[in-house]
């Protein structure tokens, strides 16, 4: 049987995940490729004491339909912890809640994106969005990065001659670097988008999973008109409760909400309400600072390890939060071959490749430090370092 799959089906890059997922599931090796949250920080108890009050007290609201925008207590949370923690002056009717930040790619991706439209992208960039976009079949137009964020000249001459329909970028704690956005850098792109009526879409997925605490100032701040900004509890909390939002001008969020009803009605209302309930009665500064303290230890692990067991032609980045951290790798060897060797000697690293849009990436790794324990980080490390050393550099 042949079956008549839409043409955009077959423009979506191949995806590099189910063969993460399979060396993931393999308890020999340790695998520095994924991208999860450290399981042992999640909150069972307080999760599950929300849940318990959530099917006492509301059960049968809970398991009920709602609207499409989105659990209304659970958007003032959010509108109000922007207010508090980024002093921008966000609420309710800004926010919609969606099933993971990666269904706000998907969303927006549909609402903006026609077939041959230009897009702009980090490069490297998030694979997921890179994934998510192809499926609408634009052109991506790819803007490299240093350690202060993108360069806003390339940014400037991109959106002057190319017009993308808007720009993706993670200026905190990026994906797959673990670079961030300088404060300055974060204004240029401001000042650039607000001269050219364009659009950032700002992916703020580990904006809370600063080192040192202190919040980044988004772009959003300096130009709330020309920003869509998302967010997600799924670093901070549960990634399996899938729950996410988006955040974005009145005549984004009306097409917004046209995309959503039309995709699955409303986002699962249990979790919302769960969630709801659970950041209403625990510390979540303190829970935040608990994930931070453990994922700055195993960071600084992970770099010294690299500048001890690694040879200087590998050049790594210098993450202050989030979950990453980039190599970039000598020209003997290859990443894909990197992460083939490395499994043959029970470590798992994840080749550059899928998050360059136009190709690249054989020269690139990314390393996830968040989910191994420091243990597994200090014998994954002592594996690759002889990983690297079969290349006889």
């Amino acid at each position: 049987m042949k079956y008549p799959f839409s043409g955009r089906m077959y423009s979506a890059p191949e995806s590099f995940l189910g063969r993460l997922f399979a060396v993931s599931n393999n308890p020999e090796i340790i695998s520095f490729a994924g991208g999860l949250p450290d399981s042992s920080l999640l909150d069972v108890e307080g999760i599950k004491d929300a849940s318990s009050y959530v099917m006492e007290e509301e059960g049968r609201e809970a398991l009920q339909y709602t609207t499409t925008t989105g659990y209304l207590p659970l958007r003032e949370y959010i509108a109000e912890r922007y207010n508090k923690r980024l002093g921008i002056p966000a609420s309710a009717d800004d926010i919609r809640i969606v099933n993971g930040s990666q269904q706000c790619l998907d969303l927006t991706a549909k609402i903006f994106l026609d077939s041959g439209d230009a897009v702009g992208i980090e490069n490297p960039g998030y694979l997921g969005a890179i994934e998510a976009f192809s499926m609408y079949q634009p052109v991506f137009k790819c803007v490299d990065m240093d350690d202060n964020g993108v360069l806003s000249d390339v940014f400037k001459t991109l959106f002057e001659k190319e017009k993308p329909k808007f720009f993706y970028g993670i200026p905190n704690f990026q994906n797959p670097s673990g670079r961030s956005y300088s404060d300055e850098r974060r204004k240029e792109i401001a000042e650039i988008i607000r001269e050219t009526d364009g659009i950032f879409y700002e992916d703020d997925a580990f904006g809370e999973l600063s080192f040192d605490n202190k919040p980044r100032m988004p772009v959003k701040k300096y130009a709330p008109e020309n920003t869509i900004m998302s967010g997600s509890f799924s670093k901070i909390i549960a990634p399996g409760m899938r729950i996410g939002w988006i955040y974005a001008p009145k005549e984004v969020i009306s097409q917004f909400d046209c995309a959503k009803q039309a995709a699955d009605l409303h986002s699962n209302f249990l979790c919302q309400k769960i969630m709801h309930r659970y950041l209403t009665s625990v510390d979540l500064d303190s829970h935040i600072r608990k994930i931070t303290a453990a994922y700055s230890k195993k960071c600084r692990l992970m770099c010294s390890l690299c500048d001890e067991h690694l040879p200087e032609s590998i050049v790594r980045t210098d993450p202050k939060g989030g979950m990453f951290m980039l190599l970039t790798l000598p020209k003997k060897i290859n990443s894909l071959k990197l992460f083939e060797e490395g499994l043959k000697r029970k470590v798992a690293v994840l080749p550059g490749i899928p998050f360059y849009a136009n190709g690249g990436g054989e020269d690139t790794v990314r390393l996830n430090f968040s989910s191994s324990t420091e243990d597994e980080i200090i014998s994954g490390m002592k594996r690759l370092k002889d990983t690297v050393a079969s290349f006889r550099l």
